[in-house]
């Protein structure tokens, strides 16, 4: 990413290649340093670098990822890092020995994180991690014995020694119990993440779409309601604040213009137990559609504590159309407002906008997952006005 191919309503504040490793994933700002995690080629883990001045970011640091895994997520919050250590590459057994779970670090020194403890959970490991703060910590998974990613609490009472506080997975995916599929033939069933509002749990599941888990007990999640609709690799379901309204995105997995169709829902979830499709959100112009690499939905800016948070403006990253700013404060009748696309990194046929992070000053972070690395946007006049007049307060 060195400038756009196509902006609207954001400038390029600066672009930084992350060491020539350029394979970014999950971002966060923390302080006055960005933390970026690799998908994984590149064979490096996290990347650190120092933004206090925001235009000419500073790699300090790059913790590898270790032998036979990836780990491409990070969450930071109450002085800890967590990052997850999951089998790499994906689909492939490891040829090897291999520790897969949670790594806690402590954020004494932001610059220079020391790995205070780990959770071994086995199997192909931990694929996605929540963390906002507090005494759990909310992942999915595959531990040993399970087909597929289901879902886990992580309780850090303890950083020096996590332990399990919970779990649900989908009924027949404990292989090692002997369950029998439930699902139909050709579809996966499998736990993303989950985004928390009160005693509910919003789950993306793949192909199973959302899942509405009740967790006012933690150590017995039940799910009290879910939603099928056209289309799988459900990702991310993002409750909006108070509104009785979540933002769902579905992975676009497949590459090319033929792919089938991944995009972002809004549901009513004033009922929990029974939520509905409000509105599907019209996907960019099909032209961002090239072959040989991804067109459709992928991460959201999340709303964490600190950063900037809105019910009414959602942040999407969109693999090849960039990044998308949308309007639903009218959840029947959403709209872009603006919009990012970065130029490809060199040989790739369009760049692979993957996941953001927006602080609370507005500036946006988006990272390419291939061999872009980072870019920092500021938005417009007019895009920050808005902003701020849609801004939780």
């Amino acid at each position: 990413m060195t400038s756009a191919v196509s902006a609207e309503g954001f400038e390029v504040l600066a672009t930084h290649d992350l060491g020539g490793f350029g394979d970014g994933m999950q971002v966060l700002r923390y302080e006055d340093l960005v933390y970026v995690g690799h998908h994984g080629v590149s064979r490096k883990g996290t990347s650190i670098l120092d933004v206090s001045d925001i235009r000419s970011p500073k790699l300090v640091r790059q913790l590898p990822a270790p032998e036979h895994t990836h780990t491409h997520k990070v969450q930071i919050a109450d002085g800890l890092l967590l990052v997850n250590h999951e089998t790499f590459p994906m689909g492939v057994t490891p040829d090897g020995p291999v520790s897969t779970g949670l790594a806690v670090y402590s954020l004494n020194d932001p610059a220079d994180p020391v790995q205070v403890g780990f959770w071994d959970v086995g199997g192909r490991g931990v694929h996605r991690v929540v963390y906002t703060g507090g005494r759990y910590a909310y992942l999915s998974a595959t531990p040993e014995g399970f087909n597929d990613r289901i879902w886990m609490v992580a309780d850090l009472a303890d950083p020096s020694s996590p332990r399990e506080a919970g779990r649900w997975w989908w009924p027949g995916q404990h292989i090692a119990a002997d369950e029998p599929e439930t699902w139909p033939t050709g579809s996966r069933y499998a736990a993303h993440h989950a985004l928390v509002r009160g005693d509910f749990a919003f789950l993306g599941y793949d192909d199973a779409n959302l899942v509405v888990l009740d967790i006012s007990q933690l150590d017995r999640p039940v799910k009290v309601g879910g939603l099928r609709w056209d289309g799988g690799s459900t990702h991310t379901c993002l409750p909006l604040g108070d509104r009785d309204v979540v933002a769902v995105t579905d992975e676009q997995v497949k590459d090319g213009p033929d792919a089938p169709e991944r995009t972002i829902r809004l549901l009513d979830v004033s009922d929990p137990r029974s939520p509905t499709v409000i509105s599907k959100i019209q996907p960019p112009d099909p032209s961002w559609a090239v072959p040989g690499a991804r067109f459709g939905a992928h991460n959201l800016h999340e709303n964490r504590p600190g950063s900037y948070v809105s019910e009414t403006l959602i942040f999407a990253t969109y693999f090849s159309a960039g990044l998308r700013v949308y309007d639903v404060e009218d959840a029947q009748s959403p709209r872009e407002v603006a919009h990012w696309v970065g130029v490809p990194a060199a040989g790739k046929p369009a760049a692979a906008a993957n996941d953001l992070f927006v602080g609370s000053d507005g500036l946006v972070y988006v990272t390419d997952r291939v061999g872009g690395g980072l870019a920092i946007l500021a938005p417009s006049r007019e895009l920050a006005t808005l902003m701020e007049e849609r801004a939780a307060r």
